[in-house]
């Protein structure tokens, strides 16, 4: 069996998963399978491209286990001609599967080296309308404006006001919040008007986000 029918059967695996799991969004889907994992995953790592294991990532980080980040983006509702912004690029995977949906995307992460890797990613991927940029996701994006949507891969201790104050009216914010040292919940943050609602969805893996730019990566 070479490499490509095994991914396709790995793919295939992982949409039936899903499916089972109550994610039918046939655009979402469809973008990821026109999203090859591979081309964003490590070459030790091909194995585990479609699985639900966490793949380490330079600089400490890690892809999500891909269940898992398309049930994230099933959670966000990527709609087509909206604006994103993603905390945490990682291998820019994620970022390339809402690029194949939304209208344009703004992905920054505090780690240079992984914005590189993912520019690369990305390039080769052909994506266009992802931006990823070198900064500091602890304190908002001041100058940036709004957008329709918020994805954030870091765990904050209490909902960040500054990211509630980036969503437009009828946008949603998904970020990770520490409940316990131990325990992390992904949270959707939905705004209508001055209102905004909160909805405790499920435990996720990630760790406290770390203010400040990487001083050497």
């Amino acid at each position: 069996m070479n490499g490509r029918v095994s991914q396709q059967e790995g793919f295939a695996a992982m949409a039936l998963r899903l499916r089972s799991a109550g994610v039918v969004n046939h655009d979402l889907l469809k973008a990821v399978e026109q999203t090859p994992r591979s081309n964003f995953c490590p070459p030790q790592h091909q194995d585990d491209v479609y699985s639900k294991r966490l793949i380490p990532l330079d600089c400490g980080s890690f892809m999500e286990g891909c269940d898992f980040a398309v049930r994230l983006l099933h959670c966000l509702n990527i709609k087509p001609g909206q604006r994103i912004l993603e905390v945490g690029t990682g291998s820019g995977f994620t970022a390339a599967v809402m690029g194949r949906i939304a209208e344009r995307i703004l992905t920054i992460d505090r780690y240079q080296t992984l914005v590189s890797s993912a520019q690369k990613n990305l390039e080769k991927a052909g994506i266009r309308n992802v931006v990823a940029r070198h900064a500091d996701g602890s304190s908002g994006v001041p100058g940036e404006g709004t957008f329709d949507r918020i994805l954030i891969t870091a765990a904050f201790n209490s909902l960040p006001r500054m990211f509630s104050d980036h969503l437009v009216s009828g946008g949603t914010l998904l970020v990770p919040i520490m409940m316990s040292e131990t325990q992390c919940r992904i949270v959707r943050v939905s705004r209508t008007g001055s209102r905004f609602d909160r909805e405790d969805l499920f435990d996720a893996p990630y760790l406290p986000i770390v203010p400040q730019l990487a001083s050497f990566l």
